[in-house]
């Protein structure tokens, strides 16, 4: 791969978890108003007037406020947050339509200007007067932003919110919304998963459970379908650990909501994605002809969160979209692993190949080379980063975690989101492949070890035999 195309992947994997980032830690709200809109809209299930009058103000502020404050927050932390909101404000009330896609657009402009201004002014400060040009310069970018916000942004992005909607409605009634997955499928696995959904998705369909009370958009990329039949061929036709191990990686799929952990059994196999692909357009396909959808995002995307989610109508008509997805998925990538007669089915082996076939293809050092800046004994914690900071990392930091404890060895392990991590910090940081080279620019002090899959790597041994041998 050359290095200009792995430029311009490492470039769309940072805007993709730039948007998911803005969404995602706050799922939790969307979520509420989710329930809050299935239980007590005229149509919920228990209609209330009084509570009913939560579900306007929520979607016209509050989601787009919190994403406005966290993108603000993931650029200049609290100073950050408050501008990008207070920007945001006038995005909001200069327009009367839902204003995601403003807040996406004017929460990182706002925080990025403060920011600039801080780097030039900031050093210049006389002792004493810090608070109060701190106080007075995020007040007046918020006064002049929010104005901006509510003149020249909120118009534009008005426009750009109307045109979006419209393609995506008529992408809808065209019934062309199933060819979605012939780009979604591929970019999961190079682990967009989040920034697809999350940053593209629940917005859109947030926008248009408002209208209709159910989306299908919130299950493009949630259908665990497609996860499931993969795992269920290599239960069957799968050989050594990747037979073995697909069964439990099946249960943390399906019920756990973590989609990562198939994305390793993907690429052991690359035809696999022609599977998945088949898989998503037939389950989305299912979906549209039932007319289901989801009141609010699933997250994660876990069966029993899907379900919960899943509008008063839809029930029949997203089981039966995850079933088709599976069984159409696990259908076509039986014939492929029946038919690769070059199948070894070692798992650990190939996730180790991969590691140094890939990164040795990008033009990168793994964590064993003589590029690092620190020693292992110098390490003072282990960090797994992933997209989102959160599920396959969690599970991740908590294998290792008990390997460091067996091994004797006095060292935090903890997860986080690759945005999040700080440079300089004397630490060993775990990454998947694709995600490594981000890794590396947050924090090119530590030493990173890439793997294919968090959960069973056979790095991790390594990891510990060389902590050990100087600890």
């Amino acid at each position: 791969m050359s290095q200009k195309t792995n430029n311009f992947k490492v470039l769309v994997q940072k805007v993709g978890t730039a948007l998911s980032g803005m969404v995602m830690p706050n799922i939790g709200a969307f979520i509420a108003w989710g329930l809050i809109t299935a239980l007590f809209i005229p149509k919920g299930w228990i209609p209330n007037e009084s509570l009913a009058k939560l579900v306007g103000p929520m979607i016209q502020y509050l989601l787009p406020l919190l994403i406005a404050y966290t993108a603000g927050y993931n650029i200049h932390k609290q100073r950050g947050g408050v501008v990008a909101a207070i920007a945001t404000m006038g995005v909001i009330v200069g327009t009367e339509a839902i204003m995601f896609l403003g807040a996406m657009v004017m929460g990182p402009l706002a925080a990025i200007l403060l920011k600039k201004f801080d780097q030039a002014v900031q050093p210049k400060v006389k002792t004493g007067f810090e608070m109060l040009v701190n106080n007075f310069s995020s007040g007046f970018y918020g006064f002049f932003l929010a104005i901006l916000g509510y003149y020249a942004v909120g118009p534009v992005v008005k426009a750009l919110n109307d045109t979006l909607a419209a393609g995506v409605g008529a992408i809808v009634s065209s019934g062309l919304i199933p060819l979605a997955n012939i780009f979604i499928e591929p970019a999961k696995i190079l682990f967009l998963n989040n920034a697809i959904n999350h940053g593209i998705l629940t917005p859109l369909g947030t926008q248009a459970a408002q209208e209709s009370g159910k989306s299908i958009l919130f299950l493009l990329e949630a259908n665990p379908g497609v996860g499931l039949g993969i795992l269920l061929a290599y239960m069957l036709f799968g050989k050594g650990a990747s037979k073995s191990s697909a069964y439990g990686a099946s249960v943390i799929h399906f019920i756990g909501g973590i989609h990562e952990i198939y994305f390793p059994y993907i690429l052991m196999k690359p035809a696999l994605i022609f599977a998945a692909i088949a898989g998503g357009v037939s389950g989305t396909a299912t979906l549209q002809f039932f007319q289901a959808g989801l009141v609010s995002p699933a997250s994660p995307g876990s069966i029993i969160a899907i379900l919960g989610m899943t509008a008063r109508d839809s029930y029949f008509g997203v089981i039966a979209g995850v079933l088709v997805a599976a069984v159409v998925t696990f259908v076509i990538a039986s014939i492929i692993l029946k038919t690769d007669k070059n199948s070894t089915g070692d798992l650990a082996a190939a996730q180790a190949q991969m590691s140094g076939m890939k990164a040795e293809s990008k033009g990168q050092v793994l964590a064993d080379s003589a590029e690092k800046t620190i020693s292992y004994k110098q390490v003072e914690k282990i960090i797994f980063a992933c997209d989102a900071g959160m599920g396959s990392s969690a599970m991740g930091a908590s294998i290792l975690r008990d390997k460091v404890k067996k091994a004797g060895l006095d060292l935090p392990v903890s997860n986080t989101a690759v945005r999040n991590l700080v440079d300089d910090e004397k630490a060993l940081i775990i990454t998947q492949n694709e995600l490594t080279p981000r890794a590396k620019e947050m924090n090119k002090l530590a030493i990173h070890v890439s793997v294919d899959n968090f959960l069973s790597s056979p790095r991790y041994d390594e990891v510990i035999s060389k902590l050990k041998d100087i600890k």
